[in-house]
């Protein structure tokens, strides 16, 4: 049976004080999704120290990869997914964890690059997955023209949906998972309903059991 798991992702570097600023007002964290790299104006990245955090405090970390602007043509796919996977392994994430894409809603983004990046990933130590919104963008229609001309794909990437938005929740007060989909098949088994905290710097994500157990 799918059970569901509540979560975090924040663009800010993972502190004690960040973690119990989460815990104290928020609950316990089952995942927290982290930036691999360092991007100018956009996130922290990713380091040991962090790692050891949450795993010593029993949450499990969700890997994000953001550093491109645009999402087209098939080697740009492939080149994003290497430079990924390589700092999965710089910072000793386990085998068979996914890495998700940071696919925001106002870029550019074609089938080809989508096809590019699962490939490359498919034949790494990682899985492929995408952050991004099924409603707004080009995204949806070149993730299912991809799914249509590469069964693996859809079979292999996991989607993680920004949509909807009914607010960040305490993890008690999450709502049922229900996030926008794709309008093709997909593994959508995580879902941010939550973006910009007022009280600490994060965004409320709950994840479908099946993705859970892949997390790092």
């Amino acid at each position: 049976m799918v059970t569901y798991h509540w979560g975090v992702d924040s663009s800010q570097k993972v502190t004690t004080d960040l973690y119990n600023c989460v815990l104290t007002n928020y609950g316990k964290p089952e995942f927290w999704g982290r930036y691999l790299t360092r991007v100018e104006g956009a996130s922290d990245g990713l380091d040991q120290e962090e790692i050891q955090l949450l795993h010593n405090s029993g949450t499990k970390l969700l890997p994000i990869y953001n550093d491109f602007k645009r999402a087209v043509g098939e080697n740009e796919g492939r080149a994003v997914a290497m430079f990924a996977s390589y700092h999965a392994k710089r910072l000793g994430i386990r085998k068979g964890t996914p890495i998700f894409a940071n696919v925001e809603r106002f870029f550019e983004v074609d089938s080809d690059w989508i096809r590019g990046y699962v490939n490359y990933l498919y034949n790494t130590d990682f899985k492929p997955g995408f952050y991004h919104d099924p409603t707004e963008g080009n995204f949806s229609k070149a993730f299912c023209d991809a799914a249509s001309k590469d069964p693996l794909v859809a079979d292999q990437a996991v989607l993680w949906s920004a949509e909807p938005d009914p607010g960040v929740s305490k993890a008690q007060a999450a709502p049922t998972f229900n996030p926008a989909k794709v309008p093709c098949e997909g593994n959508v088994w995580v879902w941010q309903y939550g973006r910009d905290s007022k009280i600490c710097p994060i965004d409320t994500n709950l994840a479908d059991s099946r993705l859970f157990e892949m997390l790092y």
